[in-house]
């Protein structure tokens, strides 16, 4: 990761700016570099990745324009083949350094031109003026605010706008700002043709296709890792990974002392695909210590992502400590696509796909959100192979009908479409269990009796009330807005609304998010 911000003004001290750029630090620890474009400043701490020498250092230039990009684009080298094609010339082996001549070559339409999880911002020095831009889904983070004197900033993580911006909100996925609007230049949602094909034929695209996703985010120049929860996902990317490498990669887990579920699981896994593994062993203790650090982290008061975050958030910080890795692998973005436990209990295909427009269009506040902040935090990258873009589309555009529960199993397109040599069956076919509670059930348990301890009753009551925006409805989740205003006041309109079931599908209307609450449940926490 790196962390890039821009006041689009010069509204701003070069110490303020850097005051509230340096919050950031941690997405990029081994340079910084601010540069003033003469309308405003631009701001970029770097995480080296690709291109690891001195010349990879943004801001990128280029007759007087600039560009801050926090991003992989995958395939450059041929983009970069064109460009020097029509007289464009290099000087480093960063991705990044495409932006600014393709910009030059072909305005915003190069927005939809990239196979890429980016964020970015770009100083058009011939019209003065600023445009940015981010991924259709929102792998990388970008924020946006109005300082004082109305410019608009953006930066990599909402801290850096807090005292400089009043209200602040994410960039819009998909999108690019120029001109004052933001503007679409892609909906991954969106499905021109609903793909209706056989089941070996939908399953033979899902393989390769993923396959195509991993196989791509295997190349950097950095050392690369995998969070291998046991789960079907992460253990889909892991073996897939294993196979394309060839050395054993390494790979983590992580559990609570007392009830860990994934971590006979992961090393199930592990063991068949021959990693390397490591197991890191967390207590009531390690969770409650970090409750406070993971939310000033994440920005957010939503339960379900806080609750996910401890786990993510403590396996990070001792791969950061104990390893010499700078890029991570997960398994984000299958449930999005595929369907949760939940789904299960969707009325129609079109309920199905609606939930699944939903789900795909909030995922940069949630779960994208959660790797991303718990990732960075430790000074990794996160890489997504479920949200490669052509993936996505792919799945999106699959008859809705085919991707229900019809089969007496969640995801059974993504089970079957690796049936073979991937994994075992065991693990192939094991019910789904939610990250936050296949750490160990007692981890949300001492969450929620904390909770329960801070607050009487009547204090709830009439604490909750001061807040109208996403009003907390249980202890557990005040005591998370509590901690989020401190760190991020009056800033809750950032989240849409807390992470929940669809209330409206029968068997669905329940009051805490974990999946242990719905009838289906079931063997998913053995």
């Amino acid at each position: 990761m790196c962390s890039i911000m821009g006041y689009c003004d010069s509204g701003v001290t070069f110490s303020q700016f850097l005051e509230c750029f340096d919050r950031t630090v941690s997405r990029g620890p081994d340079d910084t570099r601010i540069i003033d474009t003469g309308k405003g400043l631009l701001g970029f701490h770097r995480l080296a990745i690709m291109g690891l020498t001195p010349s990879g250092m943004q801001p990128f230039e280029f007759d007087g324009s600039y560009v801050v990009c926090n991003g992989e684009i995958y395939g450059f080298e041929k983009l970069r083949d064109e460009l020097i094609k029509k007289g464009y010339a290099f000087k480093s082996d960063s991705d990044c350094e495409i932006l600014l001549p393709m910009y030059l070559e072909y305005g915003t339409d190069m927005f939809k031109m990239l196979d890429a999880e980016f964020a970015c911002i770009i100083y058009d020095g011939k019209a003065e003026e600023y445009i940015a831009a981010r991924d259709p889904i929102g792998i990388r983070p970008l924020y946006y605010g109005y300082g004082k004197d109305g410019a608009i900033i953006f930066a990599s993580e909402a801290k850096n706008l807090v005292g400089l911006a009043e209200r602040i909100m994410p960039f819009p996925p998909g999108h690019y700002y120029k001109g004052g609007k933001f503007i679409c230049y892609c909906d991954i949602t969106r499905v021109d043709k609903v793909t209706y094909a056989s089941i070996d034929e939908v399953c033979k695209s899902i393989h390769d296709k993923l396959v195509s996703g991993i196989e791509k985010r295997l190349v950097a120049d950095a050392k690369v890792g995998f969070l291998l929860s046991g789960g079907l996902d992460s253990s889909l990317v892991c073996s897939v990974a294993q196979k394309k490498s060839k050395q054993p990669i390494k790979t983590f887990s992580i559990g609570m002392n007392t009830d860990a579920i994934d971590l006979k699981y992961a090393k199930e896994v592990a063991d068949y695909i021959g990693s390397d593994h490591q197991e890191v062993i967390i207590t009531k203790d390690d969770v409650l210590g970090s409750l406070e650090k993971v939310i000033s982290i994440l920005g957010t008061y939503d339960i379900t992502t806080v609750r996910a975050s401890i786990g993510m958030y403590l396996v990070c910080k001792a791969i950061h400590e104990k390893t010499d890795i700078r890029v991570l692998l997960t398994g984000e973005i299958s449930d999005e696509l595929f369907g949760y436990k939940y789904t299960d209990f969707a009325p129609s295909a079109d309920e199905f796909q609606k939930e699944a427009i939903k789900r795909v269009k909030e995922l940069h506040m949630y779960d994208v959100l959660r790797a991303d902040r718990c990732i960075s935090s430790n000074s990794l990258e996160a890489r997504v192979p479920f949200g490669d873009l052509d993936f996505v589309k792919y799945v999106m555009s699959v008859d809705p009908e085919m991707k229900m529960n019809k089969y007496g199993k969640g995801k059974y397109l993504l089970r079957k479409a690796f049936e073979g040599d991937y994994l075992p069956e065991s693990i192939l076919y094991r019910e789904k269990a939610a990250f936050s509670d296949a750490v160990g059930h007692s981890m949300v348990d001492y969450l929620k009796e904390y909770a329960a301890s801070v607050y009487t009753d009547e204090e709830y009551e009439k604490k909750r009330k001061k807040y109208t925006y996403a009003q907390p409805f249980t202890k557990e989740s005040l005591l998370y807005r509590e901690i989020f205003e401190k760190y991020y006041p009056d800033q809750a309109e950032m989240v849409v609304d807390f992470w929940m079931p669809n209330k409206s599908w029968e068997g669905c209307d329940v009051d805490d998010p974990s999946a242990r609450v719905l009838s289906n449940y079931g063997k998913s926490g053995e």
